[in-house]
């Protein structure tokens, strides 16, 4: 660990030097379900793609919108743990260092106090219209009827979540800034994802092809192992403290 404590006080001096991505099993340590692992219970029985997509949320709306209500108590439940904090406190200690990407699609981060957060899966406590809004003035979706899910009595429209789904594209931009982050880091930390989620997973070695220093923190095997200069094994709430609590800036922590 002390070659990569070494590696992130070198990268601090360069703004966007130290890149972070973030996956499930980050959340996970504060008692958010990954997605495989909400289909537990009554939902065990639903393909995921009948949970998380387009197509399955048409054929069923009330079913979808019931699942993702679910997820979203959990989420409001949750609280940011250990991990979350030592990245929050790296961001206040080191101004414009941090770039952060994520896939999760809770708020945990922007609760811990990193607000500029790259989300490139979507953020599932936000409303969106199903269908594009083709009215003018556009349909106000905070006026939407309640229901499950709720809708416009103006069009017929229906709400849904804020998440990437199955078969559609990541939000606008998202992954382009992800893609910059990889590039201009001087180390990128990987921490709890599987990489089995494209093209998240590519970013590791984006950024190893473009001098980065890669570290991976995740107590298993991912299938990006081998971008690393490093491995961690260990959960994001172990080690970052341990980590990035003792890369002096703004006032080292003691």
């Amino acid at each position: 660990m002390q070659e990569v404590i070494t590696h992130l006080r070198a990268a601090t001096s360069h703004p966007g030097g130290v890149a972070v991505l973030t996956g499930a099993g980050m959340s996970a340590e504060s008692g958010i379900p990954t997605f495989r692992d909400a289909l537990t219970g009554l939902w065990a029985r639903f393909d995921p793609a009948q949970l998380a997509s387009e197509e399955g949320y048409r054929e069923s709306p009330q079913r979808g919108w019931d699942w993702y209500a679910e997820r979203r108590a959990g989420v409001r439940a949750a609280l940011p743990n250990a991990g979350h904090l030592a990245l929050a406190d790296f961001d206040r200690r080191h101004p414009g260092v941090l770039r952060l990407v994520t896939q999760n699609v809770d708020d945990l981060h922007q609760r811990a106090g990193v607000a500029d957060t790259i989300r490139l899966h979507g953020d599932i406590l936000v409303d969106r219209w199903l269908e594009r809004c083709r009215e003018r003035p556009a349909c106000d979706i905070a006026a939407a009827a309640p229901g499950r899910p709720p809708h416009c009595t103006r069009c017929g429209n229906l709400v849904r979540p804020g998440v990437v789904w199955f078969g559609e594209s990541l939000p606008g931009g998202a992954m382009e800034a992800a893609s910059e982050a990889a590039r201009r880091c001087r180390v990128m930390l990987v921490v709890g994802t599987s990489g089995a989620v494209w093209p998240a997973a590519g970013l590791a070695g984006q950024a190893r092809r473009h001098g980065a220093t890669v570290v991976i923190v995740n107590p298993h095997p991912s299938e990006i192992d081998a971008e690393a200069h490093h491995v961690l094994r260990g959960t994001a709430a172990e080690v970052l403290p341990a980590l990035l609590g003792v890369v002096p800036g703004g006032g080292e922590k003691s």
